[in-house]
């Protein structure tokens, strides 16, 4: 079962929408879990200080080693296999064949940062994997985690019921999905695609392709590229 560690300062943050829909009711249903733990109860101060000045100087703060270690070690010890991962917009871009890599494995450990980040050393020591969900800069990791996760859970078997169209999606085959059309007919004078409803299965299939080829090329011509 996949299982997902949260270690945030905002743990009431989750499960949000991931306790939602088919991903929460997965969840109900025991195909994957999730449990968000507070840094701050491994402060060991009265203020439950977290952070710290950056060495060097500049603006903001940057989360302690020492209690970001006691964190991740209370939670996953050397032999938990899950990956530990950090929310980072320097990190390796999440892309869907990475969330189907990380699908098939037991589940994931994520460090939401905070301030003006994590001290290096708890990077290095602790083997955290940078991922990225994007190239902009949001307050925290909480959301990044909840787009990584979301990502990933849909993918365990039994979440999703209808698998045949999770197929299609765009980037499952390198191409953009196609458009989808449904009744009425006819919306402000706009017809649904004659081919769509011609019971046509072979040239359905074609229209779509065609469709899928097209708008790659148009918005994402990279992934064409990469084919």
């Amino acid at each position: 079962m996949f299982s997902a560690d949260i270690i945030t300062l905002f743990p009431d943050l989750f499960p949000g929408p991931l306790g939602a829909s088919v991903l929460g009711r997965g969840m109900g249903d025991g195909l994957w879990t999730l449990r968000a733990t507070n840094l701050r109860d491994f402060a060991t101060d009265r203020h439950r200080t977290v952070d710290d000045t950056p060495s060097g100087g500049g603006a903001g703060m940057v989360l302690k080693p020492d209690i970001l270690a006691k964190a991740i070690d209370t939670i996953a010890p050397e032999s938990d296999p899950r990956p530990r991962i950090l929310m980072s917009p320097r990190g390796k871009p999440l892309t869907q064949a990475l969330a189907h890599e990380l699908a098939t494995g037991p589940g994931a450990v994520i460090v939401c940062g905070r301030f003006e980040g994590i001290d290096q050393r708890i990077i290095d020591s602790r083997n955290l994997q940078e991922i990225s969900i994007g190239d902009y800069v949001l307050a925290g990791g909480e959301v990044a985690a909840m787009v990584l996760l979301e990502a990933i859970v849909r993918l365990i078997p039994g979440v999703l019921g209808a698998l045949d169209s999770r197929d299609e999606e765009s980037f499952e085959n390198g191409l953009l999905e196609y458009p989808h059309y449904t009744r009425p007919q006819t919306f402000e004078g706009m017809d649904i695609p004659a081919v769509l409803t011609s019971g046509d299965h072979g040239k359905i299939a074609k229209w779509r392709h065609e469709q899928s080829l097209a708008l790659t090329r148009s918005r994402r011509p990279d992934l064409l590229d990469k084919g």
